[in-house]
């Protein structure tokens, strides 16, 4: 099955596998702590045998929700609860909408115990040292709140008090060094998309539009090359006190950028969003190989940017271009271009998922499934039996399918058109 055949309902039915996947293979309470939840660093495969074996793993898998951290990992797990709690609320927010079966918490439940696990696990606080971090858990947080609201659920007073810490943080990231921008940490040395965008996409959602468009500006005028059509990764003052540009190009970059753009609208800003599109399609695309699927024009998906930080970085472009596909405002060929994007990337995580294996876990994870971490490649050589796996890389293949569920929702017939 290609993906300009897939329906909406295998769409939404991938989703909600992909969510029951990752939430069953990494996520944990808080050091058992009740009305808690975070998703664990890492998983692997591997059945314990004898009780001393077994203690030690479960020991493990507790440390992984203490050590490494990755604040922003966690904040992206919110927004793929929210995205599934949105396709619950379609179903009509009822218990047999919920993703992981009517005797479990909605989608919405769980990412408000997480937004708790996040704040305990964050030493009592949702500040940290990287603007970009606490952008996303504010922009999240602002789509649980809406949730809450369209399921007749007052938003949670916490939520709000969040986004109000945190946009003092980025008030004060926002400066007229290098010419404006949102700096990266709190080190104060470094400006970069990274952090600038999603800040933007922040002070477009609540009302702050010239903050918005300023921010936006300043990538167009510093970060942003002409002759790929992409915005470039950040910049510093050298000794001499010129500005040096970070060249290096990366798929998530693009994404809260067109996000932004959407958001404030106006012909400017919608023509930057075209420009975009092409040039994500041009240029941040490979073959779609070994995956068994069969995309639309051209056989190619988004890349991917491996392990680590980068197992997130295309499923937030995803997310991004999914709203791009729904946006009226743009060209009909930009529009099914950032379709095809999404739902040709998708089928590519879908065809390559590998079921997790009778030999690596008991009874509870039968039927759950490991993405890989690249489309293009399946996740039986990426990520093969007895490998540990990373939250990270799970959530951008979870993401997408989300992305690939709301573009085919948002179109006539709920299939994607063939890109011009």
């Amino acid at each position: 099955m290609t993906s300009s055949s897939t329906s909406l309902t295998a769409w939404q039915d991938r989703a909600t596998h992909a969510a029951q996947s990752v939430t069953a293979l990494f996520g944990r309470k808080l050091l058992f702590l009740p009305g808690t939840h975070l998703g664990a660093v890492l998983w692997q495969g591997g059945r314990p045998s004898g009780r001393w074996p077994a203690a030690l793993r479960r020991a493990r898998q507790a440390a992984g929700l203490v050590l490494p951290w990755h604040y922003w990992w966690q904040a992206h797990y919110v927004d793929c609860l929210v995205d599934t709690g949105r396709r619950e609320l379609g179903s009509g927010a009822t218990p047999a909408a919920r993703f992981n079966g009517p005797d479990r918490r909605s989608a919405g439940r769980l990412a408000s115990r997480l937004v708790t696990g996040i704040r305990l696990r964050n030493t009592l606080t949702f500040v940290n040292s990287y603007y970009d971090d606490m952008a996303w858990l504010a922009l999240a947080t602002l789509r649980l709140d809406r949730l809450a609201e369209e399921t007749r659920r007052p938003g949670r007073r916490r939520n709000a008090a969040v986004r109000a810490s945190l946009a003092l943080q980025f008030d004060a990231a926002c400066t007229d060094d290098l010419g404006g921008g949102t700096f990266w940490s709190k080190k104060r040395d470094f400006k970069n998309t990274p952090a600038t965008a999603p800040v933007a996409l922040f002070y477009a959602r609540t009302g702050q539009g010239g903050k918005a468009q300023a921010l936006l500006d300043w990538l167009d005028a510093t970060l942003f090359d002409p002759d790929q059509g992409l915005y470039l990764d950040g910049a510093r003052l050298n000794a001499a006190g010129e500005v040096v540009v970070d060249r290096a190009v990366y798929t998530y970059n693009q994404g809260p950028v067109l996000g932004a753009l959407l958001e404030l609208g106006g012909d400017a800003n919608l023509a930057r969003a075209a420009v975009l599109v092409e040039a994500v399609q041009r240029l941040l695309t490979v073959p779609a190989n070994g995956t068994g699927t069969s995309p639309g024009a051209g056989g190619a998906v988004l890349r991917c940017e491996g392990t680590g930080d980068g197992g997130l970085f295309t499923g937030i472009l995803c997310r991004y271009l999914a709203l791009a596909a729904a946006e009226t405002r743009l060209p009909e060929a930009t529009r099914a271009t950032a379709a095809r994007l999404v739902t040709d990337t998708a089928e590519a995580f879908w065809s390559g998922r590998r079921p997790v294996g009778s030999g690596e876990a008991g009874i509870r994870l039968e039927g759950r499934s490991v993405f890989s971490l690249h489309a293009a490649q399946p996740a039986a050589a990426t990520c093969p039996p007895g490998a540990a796996v990373e939250l990270a890389t799970q959530l951008q293949a979870w993401m997408t399918l989300e992305a690939a569920a709301s573009v085919s929702a948002a179109l006539p017939g709920g299939t994607p058109p063939t890109a011009a």
